[in-house]
């Protein structure tokens, strides 16, 4: 399913979210991703679907959330993998620039070096790029990129991007206990971003299960000494540790609307609760998913998660 939502953003209020890239394509495979490690590592762009097919899926689903009086504040590119992996991104912003939605792109900066990445992002109204690190070692330890890519180039495109994007630009720094939670890596990072063009720059913690289950969250200390240092260099910061909010959107079809955010969205119990009683069912629904093994029950932070469970070759399991 190519979109999802609208959801709860941290960033961007209510998104509709564009899945451009089949799970799971990514040039990194980060210890802290939600929806798994990655199968399909690489850096070499490819086209995955027509970017007629994307304009079409999303315009039906911004008609009927119109029809429905669901105001949206992004058409989101937030996919399974790196969404610059998609030779046809540009095209498919284009594409959808007409439905007169802000258009944003979530993207890891590993290709941002490239000039058709660049020229491919400078389309969009606004691009998050992720800064977990900007010391080789812990880089690669977090984000665990593909062989091929280079910390330097990345850092150096994300310079140069910044310096002519018309757009806005935020960044965010997830934060993982005993990994980048130093101070000293807070000051590397912040040195950084305080250099280039930003918006804001968001202080993040994993609040969806990970694909590493040793993975824990950044302490509060941690989260403090990172935000007191990026707002020393006078960095516009904002932490993302709260929860995004129950406010998902129904739009008719209660099992196609439930898997098609849980795909990249775990969701809290609570807000599977109020979703089902918005949409007339009850929780035998979920129990019933879960016993069809279409549906897996998580705990993570004293909380339950429920996510679309994925085969074993990376793909989602068929309804």
């Amino acid at each position: 399913m190519i979109t999802f939502g609208p959801v709860p953003s941290r960033r961007l209020g209510r998104s509709l979210g564009i899945n451009n890239i089949p799970p799971k394509h990514c040039s990194y495979s980060c210890v802290y991703c939600q929806v798994g490690r990655t199968s399909h590592m690489q850096t070499q762009r490819q086209a995955f679907y027509d970017p007629k097919e994307v304009y079409g899926e999303v315009a039906e689903k911004v008609r009927k959330l119109q029809q429905e009086g669901i105001k949206i504040d992004y058409l989101a590119f937030v996919p399974d993998g790196e969404p610059a992996l998609d030779v046809n991104l540009g095209k498919q912003i284009e594409l959808l620039k007409p439905l007169g939605v802000r258009i944003a792109v979530i993207s890891n900066a590993s290709l941002i070096w490239q000039k058709e990445v660049q020229d491919d992002l400078c389309k969009a109204d606004l691009i998050s790029l992720k800064i977990d690190a900007v010391s080789e070692d812990i880089w690669r330890r977090i984000d665990r990129p593909h062989k091929s890519l280079q910390l330097g180039r990345i850092l150096q495109g994300i310079s140069g991007f910044s310096s002519f994007y018309k757009g806005d630009l935020i960044t965010e720094t997830m934060l993982i206990r005993d990994i980048n939670d130093t101070s000293e890596e807070a000051e590397k990072t912040a040195r950084f971003i305080a250099e280039i063009k930003s918006l804001k720059s968001y202080i993040s913690t994993p609040i969806r299960p990970p694909s590493e289950k040793e993975i824990k969250s950044a302490d509060e200390h941690a989260i403090n000494t990172a935000y007191q240092i990026f707002r020393g260099k006078n960095i516009n910061v904002e932490c993302l540790i709260g929860y995004e909010g129950n406010e998902f959107a129904f739009t008719g079809d209660a099992e196609e609307n439930l898997f098609s955010i849980m795909s990249v969205h775990p969701m809290r119990e609570e807000a599977v609760r109020q979703f089902l009683k918005r949409s007339g069912k009850d929780w035998s629904f979920v129990e019933k998913t879960i016993d069809e093994n279409k549906l897996e029950k998580i705990e993570y932070g004293n909380e339950i998660f429920y996510m679309r469970k994925f085969s074993k070759s990376g793909s989602r399991k068929d309804k």
